[in-house]
């Protein structure tokens, strides 16, 4: 029996190794690939003119989405960034999905909004429509109050109630840059085979708002908030934009993205009792296009950027990325039949293979690693050098994406341009291995127990006002 268990432990702590050897060689690759897209849009950029796109009548009309629900700490800052974007014609759709605090009496009252008789068309299914509101001091701008169905059922809403061939998707408690809609639109401008465009977002926590305005940018004050601006840095500026050059990005996020209209719809919009609602639709567009052989691309760009707010606390990222990993897992599920399937090239043979692999099955064996190991160690399983080895990957994971990204962004982006900034976040990519990367990778794997025992819920956020300091 002690032989058995012996060999079990030793099994697990092989896998685990295996995984991060694997892991970080995966990594390196999409570092190796992320650098030279950036390097190629940089000098795309140097002789591209795109404020020119400012005044022009020859911009493709966009349809802005805003879920909201119980969003009254922010949805007024948010609306009021999206009405002063430079942008030649754009509407902005804000669904309230039957929220339960002030986010559509502060709308109404906000913005003087009337209610008015609209009929729309259901391309997509939603739940009931109570009433649409419009104000005569925007043009562009609507609230459509609705029953609660979750955020794809608002999405899927905004949808119908569209006018629009490009619809943009973003969350209630997030601001663009003025320029933002401009960047996000160009690609579709240039190549029609362009169905859907991701943008940048980033930690919005000590940034200073003025009248839905960013006018200063800042890192957080909080240890928690620089842990997760160093991660989503990461995030976008590796995974997102190697992803995109290999053209296998499997991912928009939900708080910043753009899609034709007509690819949403061929692919049934927004899948309501799914989770992950944005992997889910680009996973969805993916299997439509191919299924249809049509020619489609799916970019990713680094500066059109969206401002977001992040957890504030252990409790909220706790449930926060816990929600994520459910998401991941339902969409990977719902999709099983595309992964090491030829017909869906390489997001069957490649992306989808490597999210099974690395991001649903790899965080179960690196959490019983960081458990096992230690054990068999005092065991006498082990050794010291195999323990050494483990957790040298362990840092040389997180150091070779944090440093990675943020040299990416000092060199590419500059939106922290202070050499405090600079070497506050280098600290926290160092220390970010030391306890916030295992918090989030046991995360996870108790997100994928979750899964299987059926408990999924969004659950809630607490949000808080956008920082102001009057001029």
């Amino acid at each position: 029996m002690r032989n058995v268990i012996y060999g079990i432990l030793m099994f697990i702590n092989s896998l685990s190794l295996a995984y991060m050897i694997g892991i970080t060689l995966t990594y390196i690759i999409q570092i190796l690939f992320s650098s030279r897209a950036l390097e190629k849009y940089n000098k795309e950029q140097r002789y591209s003119d795109y404020r020119r796109y400012i005044s022009s009548s020859n911009m493709i009309p966009v349809s802005l989405i805003v879920p909201a629900y119980n969003e009254e700490a922010t949805i007024i800052q948010t609306v009021r960034n999206l009405l002063k974007l430079d942008y030649q014609e754009y509407e902005i759709i804000v669904i309230n999905d039957g929220s339960k605090d002030g986010t559509l009496k502060l709308l109404l009252e906000s913005f003087s909004m009337i209610p008015i008789e609209q009929p729309y068309r259901k391309s997509v299914q939603n739940k009931p429509v109570r009433r649409v509101y419009r104000t005569a001091l925007h043009g562009n701008l609507i609230v459509v109050d609705k029953e609660n169905g979750g955020k794809a059922d608002a999405l899927n809403t905004g949808i119908n109630f569209s006018r629009y061939p490009v619809v943009v998707s973003m969350d209630a408690d997030s601001v663009l840059e003025k320029k933002a809609l401009i960047r996000i639109m160009a690609p579709f401008m240039k190549d029609y085979s362009v169905v859907a465009v991701g943008g940048v977002v980033r930690i919005s926590s000590g940034c200073v708002i003025v009248d839905g305005e960013i006018v200063e940018i800042n890192l957080p004050k909080s240890v928690l908030g620089n842990l997760q601006t160093v991660e989503y840095l990461r995030s976008f500026f590796t995974g997102r934009i190697g992803a995109a050059s290999m053209e296998m990005l499997l991912i928009i996020s939900g708080a910043f993205g753009a899609f034709r209209k007509d690819a949403l719809l061929a692919a049934g919009g927004y899948t309501t009792n799914c989770i992950g609602e944005d992997m889910e639709v680009v996973v969805k567009i993916h299997r439509t296009m191919r299924n249809a052989k049509k020619p489609y691309k799916i970019h990713f760009l680094p500066d059109p950027i969206c401002w977001t707010q992040p957890p504030e606390n252990l409790k909220d990222l706790y449930k926060q990325r816990k929600r994520w990993q459910i998401g991941l897992i339902n969409v990977l599920l719902r999709h099983k039949d595309m992964a090491f399937n030829p017909k869906y090239g390489k997001t069957g043979m490649v992306m989808l293979p490597y999210y099974w692999i690395f991001e649903f099955i790899g965080p179960i064996f690196e959490t019983l690693g960081y458990i096992l190991i230690p054990i068999s160690w005092w065991l006498g399983i082990i050794g010291w050098p195999f323990i050494a080895f483990f957790f040298l990957l362990v840092v040389m994971i997180g150091l070779i994406l944090s440093l990675g990204a943020l040299l990416q962004e000092s060199y590419a982006m500059r939106r922290f341009p202070k050499t405090r900034h600079l070497l506050l976040m280098t600290f926290y990519a160092l220390i970010d291995n030391f306890g916030f990367r295992q918090f989030n990778t046991v995360i996870r794997f108790i997100g994928a127990i979750r899964y299987h025992q059926g408990k999924e819920s969004w659950g809630s956020m607490q949000r808080k006002k956008f920082t102001e300091k009057m001029p």
